[in-house]
Order: C-alpha cells, then structure tokens, then sequence
C-alpha cells in the first residue's frame, strides 16, 4: 500500500465525516445568514475532497498493477460516497428544500437522517480501517529498524572477533619471525663450530703424521 495513497485517504474520511455532520446540522439551521455561511463551508469541503479524489487517482494510477487495481476498487467507493455528498447538499441547498422537507413529511427526514448516519458510519469505518492500516505500517518499521539494529550489532561483534583473530595472527607471525631469526643465528653457529671442529681434527691428523714420521726417520 502507498503510503502517500494513504495520507490522502484519512484525510479524505475526516472531511467525509465532517462534511456529513455539517449537512446532517445545516438541515436544522433556520437563520439564513448561518445557513448560508455553513452552505459556503460545505461548499468548499466538497471542493477540497474532489481535489483529493483527484490526487488519490493520479497516485493509485502510478503504482504496481496489482495494487492499482485494489486501489482504484476502492477509489470508486469514495467517488460513490462524495457523489451522495453532492446530491445532498444541492438538495439541503436548493431554494425550494424548505418546502420539500415539509411536503416530504417526518417519514423522510427520517429516511435522510438514517443514510446520513449510515454515510458518516460508512466514513469512520474507513477512517478506522486506514488507521488500522497506518499503525500496521509503522509496527512494521518498527520491526524492520530492530532487525536492522539487531545485525548491525552482530556485524560489530563479527568485526571485534576478526580484529582480534588479526592481531592474534600478527603476534604468531611476530612469534614466527622471533624463530626465524633464532634458528638462522643457531644454524649459523653451528656452522661455525663445525668447521672449527674440523680445522682441529685435520691439525690433528698432521701432527699425528708428523709424529709417527720422525720416529720412523730415526729409528
């Protein structure tokens, strides 16, 4: 559902429910002056609904076309309604409606009285239902900006154990290369003493030759 559908259709049910009551109020208004200026105040009611029937059109035509045509179905039910709102007032308004309340006789005044009721349960009804609609709408915001919050949390903790997993790495490297370089100073030692030890093994060999050939020489 738009929500900008949405916004145009509370604000249609409130000047509904309200344009009712003034009709339903303006029937009993005998001075003329009050009468004429609440005709002029219906009058401009009426006005400010086509201008949202219009808008609720123009965006119910712009959306999806599987919730277009919910839309529309029920766009055609609020044309419905302020068509009722129109025939009323011109007929509370017309110059002869004095007469034709009383020719009608109390049944009728009954049977508008009852549609007008009937119209302004109508108009709660969806102002109702609308607000309904609207608070599900923001639960679900609601919900959506928990979820949203809850794994951005997790993220942040994943994002602490990977740094800390790094610099666990980095101590193992730093540990690695501390061996390194121990084992290459070791193996350079031995190196060295091997071939110290092998220098003394050879000077030992020649002074043993050199011994056993001067006692052959003299003997």
């Amino acid at each position: 559902m738009s929500e900008v559908f949405e916004g145009y259709e509370r604000q249609y049910c409130e000047l509904s429910a309200n344009l009712s009551r003034k009709c339903n109020s303006a029937s009993a208004i005998t001075d003329s002056e009050q009468k004429k200026q609440k005709f002029s105040e219906i009058n401009s009611g009426i006005d400010e609904a086509d201008v949202l029937i219009r808008k609720m059109d123009l965006e119910a035509r712009s959306l999806q076309p599987g919730v277009k045509a919910s839309l529309l179905a029920k766009l055609r039910e609020y044309k419905a309604d302020l068509n009722k709102l129109k025939k009323e007032f011109k007929r509370i308004s017309s110059p002869n409606a004095h007469d034709e309340l009383l020719e009608s006789g109390i049944a009728d005044i009954h049977s508008v009285s009852t549609e007008q009721r009937d119209r302004l349960s109508m108009s709660v009804e969806r102002l109702n239902q609308s607000s309904e609609r609207i608070k599900e709408s923001r639960r679900t915001v609601l919900e959506t900006e928990e979820l949203g919050i809850s794994i951005l949390e997790d993220l942040h903790q994943q994002r602490q154990t990977l740094l800390h997993a790094h610099n666990k790495l980095y101590d193992v490297d730093s540990a690695i290369d501390k061996s390194k370089k121990v084992l290459t100073t070791m193996s350079r030692r031995i190196t060295k003493n091997k071939w110290i030890v092998i220098s003394i093994i050879v000077a030992l060999v020649l002074a043993i030759i050199l011994i056993l050939y001067y006692k052959i020489s003299h003997g």
